[in-house]
């Protein structure tokens, strides 16, 4: 199969996208290595002031917000440079995100600012041929975080997941910049179930415009 689809894959350009704990960065993997695209990963562990964010996010939120920034303003200029979008690439966020999770976490002074940081490094992203949102319930996101065991993530507050997971559905709800696949993923775990995941990537191959929904057929 995985010749197959490599050589028809439809996309240049994938997104995928949801909440933390999800799933993002398992199946970027998973799906770069399937199609032989280039892994465009968020590096979270890079970003000194998470744990700290984490740990007192009204003191911590605006240096970790503006690190994100600026660390995928990095990662989009030098794709761009490089011509890596010429062959394909999987993205583990979309860089409208960063402004989801800024309006989230940041005081309203504290957001007009980053607007204004924002404006002025006129990002061109390119856009995605296809974004697919991950979506999970608060308890099985929690539960997923506990089980990795990444101990800072540990610290994260069930209100604030409960934020971002309804900022999420606000965002995507109304999105229509690119063509949408919307997934269960409530129990789907790419890592450890072939059959739903190659059920995911025949539904990610159909998807070439609109909006559309998939819940895998498990085991």
């Amino acid at each position: 199969m995985s010749q197959t689809v490599k050589d028809n894959w439809p996309h240049r350009f994938v997104v995928v996208e949801g909440p933390i704990g999800v799933g993002k960065t398992t199946l970027v993997r998973k799906l770069a290595a399937l199609i032989e695209a280039e892994p465009v990963l968020e590096q979270a562990e890079e970003n000194p002031f998470l744990e700290r964010f984490y740990r007192n996010p009204r003191a911590a939120a605006f240096p970790a917000q503006l690190h994100f920034l600026f660390q995928r303003h990095r990662q989009l200029q030098a794709l761009r440079q490089q011509d890596l979008f010429a062959p394909r690439c999987v993205a583990d966020y979309l860089l409208e995100k960063d402004q989801l999770f800024a309006r989230v976490t940041l005081a309203d002074d504290e957001y007009t600012l980053y607007e204004q940081v924002y404006s002025r490094m006129a990002i061109d992203a390119p856009r995605p041929d296809l974004v697919v949102f991950l979506q999970a319930p608060l308890d099985t996101l929690l539960e997923r975080i506990e089980r990795r065991g990444i101990a800072y993530e540990r610290l994260i507050e069930r209100d604030y997941l409960a934020r971002v997971i309804d900022a999420y559905t606000r965002f995507f709800h109304q999105y229509d910049a690119s063509p949408l696949l919307i997934v269960n993923a409530s129990e789907f775990d790419p890592g450890s179930d072939p059959k739903a995941f190659d059920e995911l990537v025949a539904a990610m191959q159909r998807t070439r415009r609109g909006r559309h929904y998939f819940n895998p057929v498990l085991g």
